[in-house]
């Protein structure tokens, strides 16, 4: 494996969060964000997950899944809305992502955790509902009947 060769490169990949961050609900894919910094999308790909410790994807999809989150939180949108709304195509994806991040569908998130924090202050709701990684949520139980 390489390493991040320059402080160049480290400023790069900055921006390309910070874009990801302000822009994730526009169509971005990989290509598009290696033009704005003048890197190949391979080169980007690499240097991304080395620098951050996981791709350009799921970091986008964390941002999107965050942004889901506060909307269905709110409880006014249905969660086709929401899908659309953070810049998701598919809403399949959208869920199988939501659930693989949050470990509820966004249906459940939305009647659950919506109510769970009415009335919370909102910089404390933002950090108990932060998304979490796949290596982190817990497997569902099985349930026996």
């Amino acid at each position: 494996m390489s390493k991040v060769t320059s402080l160049r490169d480290l400023a790069l990949l900055r921006r390309v969060r910070d874009r990801i961050d302000r822009e994730h609900a526009q169509p971005l894919d990989v290509e598009a964000l290696a033009r704005g910094v003048n890197m190949s999308a391979g080169h980007l790909s690499r240097e991304f997950r080395l620098a951050y410790g996981e791709s350009v994807y799921a970091y986008l999809m964390t941002r999107r899944i965050e942004r889901a989150m506060a909307l269905l939180r709110r409880g006014d949108l249905s969660v086709t809305d929401v899908c659309f709304a953070v810049g998701c195509q598919s809403l399949g994806t959208f869920s199988t992502r939501f659930t693989e991040l949050v470990g509820i569908s966004p249906s459940v998130y939305r009647r659950e955790v919506g109510t769970a924090t009415e009335g919370m202050p909102t910089y404390f709701s933002k950090q108990v509902t932060r998304p979490i990684r796949n290596r982190e949520a817990p497997v569902p139980e099985a349930h026996l009947s």
